[in-house]
């Protein structure tokens, strides 16, 4: 799995050194002299033009990682956590990876992409700044399946959408989950056949709605101070 940009790079050389087999270098200078010691059996230079080739076209900044696959969490384990975040049916990875950097800041315990059979994870990790390789992340293609198995467990499922309950005026149960449906469509008749109660961000102006992870980052923000 190819990675490339400093933050997130310099973020999985402090914490996931051992998964990291490969450092491509395309800028001098790119890595703390301290980093670049202790990694300099894993160290390959490139030519700038080899580093735009890896990237795709991406902005490199001079610095890209072969990683380690990344090792997907499971269902079982992540029904012993409190609070989970469902995603239901979002594909983009730029929202998606915000969404995981948010999460992770504000004390989601794990993440279940649903609707979808695979990811770009290694998309997802670039665009969350490196928080996917901290924060439980399991890929689940059908919902139904996810959220009747947290409720057997006593999760209670709450779902965003516009016409829910003003946020400020919820109380939460202690083992919550939060779905979040994609942009173009919201939540899915799936997902609301299973939810417990519809939450919504009171907006101060007419406005259609938030970009979804904006949204998310509020919802979890408030969902996330249970005691």
């Amino acid at each position: 799995m190819i990675i490339y940009g400093k933050q997130v790079c310099l973020h999985a050389l402090a914490r996931h050194e051992a998964n990291i087999k490969t450092i491509y270098i395309a800028k001098k200078g790119i890595l703390p002299q301290k980093l670049f010691d202790a990694n300099r059996d894993k160290i390959k230079f490139l030519e700038e033009r080899w580093a735009q080739s890896m990237s795709k076209g991406g902005n490199h900044q001079g610095i890209l990682l072969d990683l380690e696959p990344l090792v997907q969490s499971d269902l079982a384990t992540l029904k012993q956590e409190r609070f989970i975040l469902v995603l239901d049916g979002l594909t983009d990875t730029g929202n998606i990876g915000a969404i995981v950097r948010s999460a992770y800041a504000l004390g989601v315990d794990g993440i279940i992409a649903t609707g979808v059979k695979t990811l770009n994870m290694a998309s997802i990790v670039r665009t969350s700044s490196g928080a996917l390789l901290d924060l439980p992340f399991v890929i689940v293609p059908n919902i139904l399946d996810v959220l009747n198995e947290l409720k057997q467990v006593n999760f209670k499922v709450y779902g965003a959408s516009m016409d829910g309950e003003q946020l400020n005026k919820c109380q939460f149960s202690e083992r919550r989950v939060l779905v979040l449906g994609s942009e173009g469509e919201g939540l899915s008749k799936r997902a609301k056949s299973k939810v417990d109660q519809i939450v919504s961000i009171e907006m101060k102006h007419e406005f259609d709605s938030l970009n979804v992870s904006a949204a998310a980052a509020i919802l979890i923000h408030r969902m996330g101070n249970v005691i």
